[in-house]
């Protein structure tokens, strides 16, 4: 698709100069909005997440290449968790004066994530602001969906990778430490599942989430949407050299998936996509919670982030 002329101005200065750098990866860039086909007897998968700096991040931690890519893939991630295909993404950012020399490194990495996902950038926004703000929306396509509220009693649970990363990581940057490169580099450079999620989804998986708040806390809201409850093995969850299981019940960040499904092969799948599978759990008739437990005695779970939390 071809991108449509813009008029004057330094604002658009920007806009042209991205457009060059990202190439084929932006495509039909310059109307007030992006037109996309939908295949014939899929349904439209939207989603949008915002990364804040001093929220999410702060100057010091990344480089800008490092914080295009990880606000792109955290919004890419919600697509995986409903087995989607890519279709497009926008992006919107807000940049104060002190960032306007960076718009091109955050550029970058935008598109570094876009390629690895094998979406265009079909369109955005540019703004100034007090603070640098990524706002990635994304679109995907799918004609059986994933969600949250598909669990049923009998199922395991599953998570994809090792996690704790970046929880680990985020502890020592608020220390003024710089974090082992295996941890940081879970925070800074997460991967979207979006093959591995198609892959589970082909074999009868029956919900996802990505883990962006905590393990336990995710799997609440599978519990809570699919009225079932899910009973956590602590001492199965797979934990990142480095990292604490702590770190891996209550950490976000992760962009990893939980799922639940029958029974699965995790060797084929490792040999498939290249990511460890691990069965974590098991999900029973019951309230709606998650219950974990330790060398068969109970323990209690963390929560997770919340943004309102005091």
């Amino acid at each position: 698709m071809r991108h449509v002329s813009l008029g004057p101005g330094r604002e658009f200065d920007a806009i042209r100069a991205l457009i060059a750098q990202w190439g084929e990866t932006a495509q039909g860039l310059g109307d007030d909005a992006a037109l996309l086909a939908v295949p014939s007897g899929a349904q439209l998968v939207v989603s949008v997440d915002a990364s804040v700096e001093d929220v999410h991040f702060k100057r010091e931690w990344l480089t800008p290449e490092e914080i295009g890519w990880r606000a792109t893939t955290a919004a890419i991630s919600d697509l995986a968790a409903m087995a989607a295909d890519p279709l497009g993404l926008l992006v919107a950012l807000s940049v104060p004066p002190r960032w306007q020399s960076d718009i091109m490194a955050l550029g970058a990495g935008i598109a570094a994530a876009a390629r690895a996902a094998r979406m265009p950038i079909v369109g955005g926004d540019t703004t100034g602001g007090a603070r640098l703000t990524l706002s990635v929306t994304v679109l995907g396509s799918v004609r059986a969906p994933l969600g949250r509220s598909g669990a049923r009693p009998g199922d395991i649970i599953y998570v994809t990778g090792a996690l704790g990363g970046p929880s680990a990581a985020l502890q020592a940057f608020a220390l003024g430490e710089r974090p082992a490169e295996a941890l940081r580099a879970r925070f800074a450079h997460p991967e979207a599942r979006l093959d591995a999620a198609r892959w589970l989804a082909e074999r009868g998986a029956t919900a996802a989430i990505d883990i962006s708040d905590g393990l336990a806390a995710d799997l609440r809201h599978v519990a809570a949407a699919s009225g079932v409850t899910l009973e956590l093995d602590v001492r199965a969850v797979p934990v990142l050299a480095g990292a604490t299981v702590d770190d891996a019940l209550a950490g976000g960040e992760e962009y990893e998936l939980a799922i639940t499904s029958g029974a699965l092969d995790t060797a084929a799948f490792e040999a498939a996509t290249g990511v460890r599978l691990t069965a974590v759990g098991t999900v029973t008739a019951g309230p709606g919670v998650v219950r974990g437990s330790r060398d068969g005695r109970r323990v209690d779970l963390p929560g997770g982030h919340d943004h309102f939390s005091s």
